[in-house]
């Protein structure tokens, strides 16, 4: 794992909860920022959800510092102005009446900290959209990547927080090139990043379709095919795979394979939009073959062959695939109870090595005497701005 640590030096105070917002904290920290998470006196709400919603705190909040500050108080109002006169950067993802009452109006800090860098995750950017209520499931609807993954009549979300991830992944790229701009500008910027225009990105390719080809794509299990084969199909063990022969020499690779030479022989399947549209066809023929052969053997082999391949895999099976298990593949973490984890690294490479990211996970205010305390707050003024009795 390398030593890449980009935004060493750089503070950010982070105020948000779920995931949009943590998840950009999460990868400036990553990057090397320090990054202090500012929670309520009882901690972030999203700390105690349970099933799906239990590793979002968790997964999202690795390797941050947490201080305890009642916003409510003017102590606690103190203690946060303290703080972010400190900061190089201001992460949140509240309405902007919530951060008024917080101490944190957007506005105001942007005139009393003009080289503060202000990352505002909401659900719209400006518009006739923008004080609507949004979660990822509703800008999947909205924008038509409901429509699109799900067969017709049956809109399906996507099977993660792809959304709200991703609009944090946009959140830590803005506050990238805003430092980059400040350190020639000596200014901060105002930021505000949307949840459904990172979704309508995700959508951009049916959109542009229609607008080039006047066709409104199909869902994707109903999509017109561009590849011979593309599919999944059951083996002989059982096992569910996918299998792609998208160019022609994978077609031949694939027949040939499979002894499926009746097809490469056939004349009205010499060309590929034959292939293509005699699926209805060729696919059952190919399902025959493959349903003869062993997951291991032909994942073995099409690997050999270049032939695009894979099992139908669960999240879970991650934990013991060996490409993800490589060095710097996964980060451990531990909870303030003594629990850990492993999560994924970050997806890139720097000089041949892995970006491990990762970190523990504090306590509630694990941080905050330490923190607050370095800026020159007494005993009792922390303990009046974390809410407690002094």
């Amino acid at each position: 794992m390398t030593d890449f640590a980009p935004l060493a030096g750089i503070r950010v105070v982070e105020m948000s909860h779920m995931i949009m917002g943590p998840s950009c904290g999460m990868f400036l920290g990553f990057l090397g920022a320090e990054v202090i998470k500012v929670e309520p006196p009882q901690g972030d709400k999203t700390r105690a959800l349970t099933g799906m919603g239990r590793p979002f705190f968790p997964l999202f909040n690795r390797g941050k510092r947490s201080v305890q500050i009642d916003t409510g108080s003017a102590a606690g109002q103190a203690a946060l102005d303290r703080l972010l006169a400190t900061a190089d950067v201001f992460v949140d993802n509240f309405r902007y009446q919530s951060l008024a009452r917080m101490g944190a109006d957007p506005e105001d800090l942007r005139r009393r900290f003009p080289r503060l860098v202000l990352a505002s995750h909401k659900g719209f950017l400006s518009g006739p959209y923008e004080n609507r209520t949004a979660l990822d499931e509703v800008v999947q609807m909205m924008t038509g990547l409901a429509y699109m993954t799900g067969p017709s009549g049956r809109p399906l979300r996507v099977g993660s927080s792809a959304n709200d991830i991703m609009g944090g992944l946009f959140g830590a790229l803005s506050v990238v090139a805003a430092l980059m701009e400040r350190g020639r500008t000596g200014k901060g910027r105002s930021i505000r990043i949307g949840l459904f225009e990172n979704c309508l990105l995700l959508v951009a390719q049916h959109m542009v379709q229609f607008e080039l080809e006047g066709v409104n794509p199909p869902p994707m299990p109903e999509r017109d095919f561009s590849w011979p084969v593309y599919d999944i199909f059951t083996t002989a063990d059982g096992q569910q795979v996918f299998v792609g022969a998208v160019t022609e020499g994978q077609w031949v690779a694939l027949c040939r394979y499979l002894g499926l030479t009746d097809l490469l022989d056939d004349p009205g399947l010499q060309k590929r939009m034959d292939q293509i549209n005699a699926r209805a066809r060729t696919i059952p023929v190919v399902a025959a073959a493959i349903a003869t052969r062993q997951a291991a053997d032909l994942g073995r082999d099409f690997e050999a062959m270049g032939i695009p391949f894979s099992p139908i895999a669960r999240p879970s099976d991650m934990l013991s695939d060996p490409h993800v298990l490589r060095e710097g593949g996964l980060a451990r973490s531990t909870l303030a109870s003594g629990e850990s984890f492993r999560a994924p690294s970050l997806p890139f490479e720097v000089d041949g090595r892995m970006v491990s990211g990762g970190g523990d996970v504090a306590a509630i205010g694990q941080d905050t005497e330490a923190v607050l305390g370095g800026l020159g707050l007494s005993a009792d003024e922390i303990a009046a701005a974390r809410g407690l009795a002094a």
